[in-house]
Order: C-alpha cells, then structure tokens, then sequence
C-alpha cells in the first residue's frame, strides 16, 4: 500500500480494513521526510494494535517501505487447553523470556531497586516458573550478596519446577512444586521480599483474599512487596501491549486498575510507600515508610 502524503488518521482507517492470513507480510510506502515526522515507535504501536510485527525496513533515498508480518492469534498460551499443562516445558509459555524484553526488564530492576534489594535476605517468588525473576535478581548483585540470601520460588507446573532446578544449582534457593492456594502445607515461614509477576489473578486464586492471606501470613513486619499486573498478550512469540478482558475484542483496563487499587490502599493503610511503574506491566512496589 501507498502511505506517502496520509494522515496518522488515514493511515490508521487502511489498517483497520486490512484483513490478513496468519504469516501474511503487507508493505506499506512512504515518504522519508514523512517517517521522520511520524517515527518508527508509532509505526511498531500501530503493528500491535492490529497483531501485527513489524519486519525489517526497506529504506531507498527519498522512501521507506515499512513491512509488516500478521501474527498467528492462535498462538498463544492464552488459549491452551486448560487440561493440560499450561505453563509447562512444552508450553508456549515456557518459551517466553520477559527478561529479554526491555520494557519488562528495565521497570523490574527499578522496582528491586526501589525495596533495597540488597538488604532483602529471604525472597519468596509465586509463580516463578523457570526462575527468570530470580536471574534478574542475580545479575543485579555481586555472587557475595547473591549467596547470602534465600530464595524461594512456587509453581504449579511439575515440569517447569523440575527445569529450575536443574537450572539453579545454589544450595540457597529451594523450588516447590505446589498450589499457591495452599501455601500453609509448606511450613514456609516469613519473608522480607515476596514478588509475584502474572500469577496472582490466575482465574483458580481469589486476588483479594490471597493477597491478603500473603500479608498477613508470610511477610515480615518490616518486608517488601513486588506485585506484576500483564498489561499485554503474548501472540506468536511477541509480547502485544494491552491487557485482555472477557467480552473485550479490544485491550480494556479496568480489572487490572480495581486489584491495584485494592492492593495499594491495604498497603497504604498499613504504612507502605506504594508506587506503580511500568508498561507492558505494571508493577506495583511497595516498602515500609521509615
């Protein structure tokens, strides 16, 4: 298609009558000096907008031909059979690597550095995973800060506990394979950290009463709290902004905002600092005031 000399609203109304086959690639001509009014980050939000990637430009001296490849809906481990193992090793999910996302990234050490995270020396992670919160964590610190802390991560996928084991052979962290609804049959004791990254509004846990329940029961007087609300969808390997309500085709919001309010406002009762960062995610973070 021809883009030179189209408004942002024109070039937008093409998009919405695109209609593409899973893998189909659209080549879309426009100006230079039009490119460098509009920038390439507004070109990458509009591929997301309609699932889309964008590819690798054509640029010649006076145009550029921006590519765009359809993305799969399909797949994506939002819609595996919840009969089988979701998060598992052979899972789309588990090929997933946040850490390798600078959005992600970047607010995730930010928020670490926010609680002190060197200071933390028992760590609780629900939904761990394969351990990616943890090698964050790890790059962060020298292997001395590393080593004196504890570590405990929970999932409720066999396989994926079994590969971060194999992964982590510290002798300070411990992996559990259970059900984070019933955290009192492990004998965990208290934390002075507990994160929680996309696991906590899995549709089998109660937010309110688990968050609560993680308050009250398993962190120290004195302790932090890093939650991850997804504000994205992972389509075909690319991590696509905004989250995904029931009965929305569109990104929609107001879920994820209620359990942040609801968790900040406990926690401010409590005398926490609390702040929200994030993008892709948004990471709720919060420290004792004094």
């Amino acid at each position: 298609m021809d883009l030179s000399g189209k408004t942002t609203s024109e070039i937008l109304e093409l998009f919405e009558k695109l209609e593409l086959e899973d893998g189909e690639v659209v080549e879309a001509k426009l100006l230079e000096s039009q490119l460098q009014s509009i920038g390439y980050k507004a070109f990458i939000d509009l591929a997301q907008l309609f699932f889309m990637k964008m590819l690798t430009p054509i640029v010649n001296t006076e145009s550029v031909t921006l590519r765009f490849q359809k993305l799969c809906l399909d797949a994506s481990f939002h819609k595996t059979d919840k009969s089988s193992e979701k998060y598992g090793v052979d899972s789309e999910f588990f090929n997933i690597d946040k850490s390798k996302q600078f959005s992600f990234l970047y607010h995730y050490q930010k928020a670490l550095e926010f609680i002190n995270i060197k200071a933390k020396k028992r760590v609780l992670n629900l939904g761990i995973n394969k351990g990616d919160e943890f090698k964050v964590i790890q790059e962060m610190l020298t292997s001395d800060e590393f080593e004196i802390k504890e570590f405990v991560g929970i999932d409720y996928s066999k396989s994926a506990i079994e590969y971060a084991k194999d992964k982590f052979k510290d002798e300070n962290i411990a992996f559990f394979c259970h059900d984070i609804n019933k955290l009192h049959e492990l004998n965990l004791e208290k934390f002075d950290l507990i994160i929680s990254i996309g696991t906590l509004q899995s549709s089998n846990i109660e937010f309110n009463a688990t968050f609560m329940n993680l308050y009250q029961n398993y962190l120290e007087k004195d302790g932090a709290i890093i939650l991850g609300f997804p504000n994205c969808r992972w389509i075909d390997g690319e991590m696509i902004y905004g989250a995904k309500a029931p009965n929305y085709q569109f990104s929609e919001l107001s879920l994820v905002l209620k359990d942040i309010h609801f968790c900040k406002k406990y926690l401010q009762q409590k005398k926490y600092r609390v702040i929200v960062t994030g993008k892709d995610y948004l990471f709720l973070t919060a420290r004792k005031i004094g």
